[in-house]
């Protein structure tokens, strides 16, 4: 069929034939070839956005899944490597505990401790007033052993005694201190304030499996 021919049959064909598809068989050749075209090319296209598309984001899943197994095996072969100074550092850090936990008193040594807080306090010329040991805190991995002292003495006194119980061999932290004047020290050429403190000192023991 000559191309002429093809395009005279087109210019005549009545297109509202096409709402009429029990007469497709009388449809001219070049319509049937175009409507087979547009069927084929709507086929493919819903072939795409049905499978492709569905296809593209279990693509982009795999992919995303591929970075993240790629950074933790990046993760684990750096931590192979490192493996041996790991096990340095845990055993530098278990022998630092083990120091630790030496410092820390037994409850057979809380007298001692108490008897060193006293020496303290006299070698910087104070005057104890009470030292009070306070009930027992136990917490996840250690038990908190509260000590109440109560002392009166000059402001440097002080300061010193503060300072030299931070010093102390075993672990104490001091916490709650107030500071009031209390009396005139007539002994001194210059009146001076004498100063009383009441301070917490917590010392620490290590807690048995069996607490």
């Amino acid at each position: 069929m000559a191309m002429a021919d093809i395009l005279e049959n087109i210019q005549n064909f009545d297109f509202d034939q096409l709402n009429d598809f029990n007469n497709v068989g009388n449809w001219p050749l070049a319509v049937k070839i175009g409507m087979w075209f547009v069927a084929f090319a709507g086929a493919v296209a819903l072939g795409y956005f049905l499978h492709i598309t569905n296809l593209q984001k279990d693509l982009e899943k795999v992919v995303a899944l591929e970075v993240e197994l790629r950074r933790d095996y990046e993760k684990k072969a750096f931590q192979s490597a490192h493996l041996e100074g790991y096990r340095q550092q845990q055993f530098e850090m278990e022998e630092s505990f083990g120091a630790l936990l030496r410092q820390l008193p037994s409850d057979t040594e809380i007298p001692g401790l108490i008897e060193d807080i006293t020496l303290v306090g006299l070698k910087n010329g104070l005057t104890f007033e009470s030292i009070t040991l306070q009930q027992e805190v136990t917490e996840e991995f250690y038990v908190e052993k509260p000590i109440q002292i109560v002392v009166s003495g000059g402001y440097h006194g002080l300061g010193s005694f503060v300072s030299d119980l931070a010093d102390l061999s075993r672990i104490v932290t001091l916490h709650d201190f107030s500071i009031v004047p209390t009396a005139i020290d007539a002994s001194n050429a210059t009146p001076g304030a004498v100063l009383k403190m009441a301070i917490t000192a917590k010392t620490y023991r290590y807690k048995d499996d069996t607490e």
